[in-house]
């Protein structure tokens, strides 16, 4: 049971890394709304954290890597830096769950050693979750203040891009995997002090073994002396 959680939580977690790297690659967090009397359809605006991309009828894509960071919005700065740091910090999971594994010769020895890599692992695909959550909701926080601000006009209001739906998904695969080795670790943990549980509860039942002292029967002085004679 216990290869079989492990083995769930490692392939939730390269699902995990490729959603968190498709959200930060694709171009479409923010995308343009079609409000207003004046409706442009025949072009579609995708905002992402390295490029902006037109989509226009009857003509390809068209996409610009933005030319500096400083003219990016604070928010699309802040989720350009949190995801590339959630991508590290889940590669790094998967390399430290992966030697916490049961078949994995790392520390195989050491029950305590293994158990501290699993918690240490479940702890990175938490940290992983935070990061990928928390530039998404920012983004998202931001586009729907500025959808219903009637100070900003109708050309400059975003919807939400398909990637932050990404985002929201992959924060939820990143906290199941990191739950699911917390119940993996929990588990090792009881394992952990079975055979001490075991010896105590033996000890418990005869206590007359523990406490007895086996000491021989030491000779009379007066049975040495029938033995000299």
């Amino acid at each position: 049971m216990k290869a079989k959680l492990d083995i769930l939580a490692v392939a939730l977690g390269f699902l995990g890394l490729f959603g968190v790297v498709a959200a930060t690659v694709m171009p479409m967090w923010r995308v343009s709304a079609f409000i207003g009397a004046n409706l442009i359809v025949m072009e579609v605006l995708w905002e992402g954290l390295w490029m902006n991309c037109y989509n226009q009828a009857d003509i390809k894509m068209q996409c610009k890597v933005y030319d500096s960071l400083l003219i990016l919005p604070p928010e699309l700065q802040a989720a350009r830096g949190l995801m590339v740091v959630s991508i590290v910090v889940t590669v790094i999971a998967l390399f430290v769950a992966g030697f916490s594994m049961q078949r994995s010769t790392c520390c195989q020895d050491n029950a305590r050693a293994k158990n501290i890599t699993v918690a240490f692992a479940a702890s990175l695909f938490l940290l992983a979750c935070l990061l990928t959550l928390v530039p998404v909701c920012w983004v998202a926080h931001t586009v729907i203040r500025n959808f219903y601000n009637p100070v900003v006009v109708d050309s400059r209001k975003r919807e939400l891009g398909a990637s932050l739906f990404i985002g929201w998904a992959t924060s939820a695969i990143l906290l199941a995997t990191g739950g699911i080795l917390l119940l993996s670790y929990s588990r090792r943990r009881s394992k952990e002090y079975a055979p001490y549980t075991s010896s105590y509860l033996l000890a418990a039942r005869d206590p007359g073994r523990v406490s007895s002292v086996h000491s021989g029967r030491a000779p009379s002085s007066f049975h040495k002396h029938h033995e000299y004679v």
